[in-house]
């Protein structure tokens, strides 16, 4: 199989120079320390998996990490995520404690959900982080619920939704926007495009060129933007909070990406070439913001390493610490578990 393309790869540029010109210095350090935590974060808990130490299976996001830091980067403390099955990302770059999140993935009583999520169900309520399912698009119509009581409550806090290419060839995705478009609901529909629902191309189950092609339909705007580029997310995502914000409604945004690994552990890559992997490869995201900000003379490369050093050692004693924790007791197994 050769490497598809479709329109979906041209897809809106940013205004990157003029963002790093805005943006503090601070909140670019921020976008490129959690993008090289989320990285190492996945590759240790990738090993840890290897190592027989992290049970189940996972989602891996590695490729990805734009996508997630980009969207959550215009957020204010007080507004929420709803994520997917792929969440560790969005997790992260919306503040979750490393050292908790790991532990959750080791099953550990002290993890998010006392050991009981695992990978593809991480929640941190408190920060604003209302967690994710297993079922394929199983969290639009929740966000459209959340959305409608941000709403009712008078509240400008604003939702962003995320879910995969595809999602939104379910009926819960359409019936979710046309209920938000019509409500004018304050959440922004964020599609995590990473170009494969599980062996499947989108080139083969859609007949149009972009997912946001399908926000027409609901009279919402909708964009198509580089998943790979983070300040392109963002100036995109900034656009669509501000609107929901405003108490205009909902907007859809495609973040065109790519998953470096399988669709999950299970998963052998039969249904794509490995020169396909190493095209999208060459195009790292964090490798790319880097390069960006030694451009531009924002940061000197020396200071992107020291960064990207200090995510590696966090991460590396987040996972150390982690696995000091006590195991979940048999005893308390039921609790927290609703009954009818």
């Amino acid at each position: 199989m050769t490497a598809q393309k479709t329109k979906a790869n041209i897809v809106a540029t940013s205004g990157s120079h003029r963002l790093l010109k805005e943006l503090p210095h601070a909140k670019l350090t921020w976008m490129l320390q959690r993008m090289c935590e989320i990285r190492y974060f996945e590759e240790k808990a990738e090993d840890l998996y290897m190592r027989g130490l992290v049970h189940g299976t996972m989602h891996l996001s590695i490729g990805q990490e734009a996508t997630s830091v980009g969207s959550i980067a215009t957020l204010r403390p007080e507004d929420l995520i709803i994520h997917h099955h792929r969440g560790h990302g969005h997790t992260i770059a919306k503040g979750a404690d490393l050292t908790t999140m790991m532990a959750e993935f080791l099953g550990k009583e002290t993890g998010y959900c006392r050991g009981r999520g695992g990978s593809m169900h991480i929640a941190d309520i408190s920060g604003g982080n209302m967690g994710a399912t297993g079922v394929v698009g199983g969290g639009i119509p929740t966000a459209v619920g959340i959305a409608l009581a941000l709403q009712m409550r008078r509240s400008e806090q604003v939702l962003l939704s995320y879910f995969g290419d595809g999602a939104t060839n379910e009926g819960e995705f359409h019936e979710s926007l046309n209920m938000a478009s019509t409500w004018k609901l304050p959440v922004v529909f964020i599609c995590d495009n990473n170009q494969y629902g599980m062996s499947m191309h989108v080139s083969r189950v859609m007949n149009i060129a972009n997912i946001s092609e399908r926000a027409a339909s609901y009279g919402i705007p909708g964009q198509s933007v580089d998943g790979n580029d983070v300040l392109a997310v963002y100036e995109a995502v900034l656009g669509a909070v501000e609107h929901a914000r405003s108490g205009k409604g909902p907007s859809l945004i495609d973040c065109v990406s790519y998953r470096w690994r399988g669709h999950s552990k299970s998963d052998r890559n039969l249904y794509r070439t490995q020169e396909e992997i190493e095209e999208w490869k060459r195009k790292c995201p964090i490798r790319r913001f880097k390069k960006v900000l030694i451009e531009a003379v924002v940061m000197t490369d020396s200071e992107t390493e020291a960064i990207d050093q200090t995510a590696k050692a966090t991460i590396e004693h987040a996972a150390e610490v982690a696995q000091t924790f006590p195991e979940p007791s048999p005893e308390h197994m039921e609790e927290e578990v609703y009954a009818l």
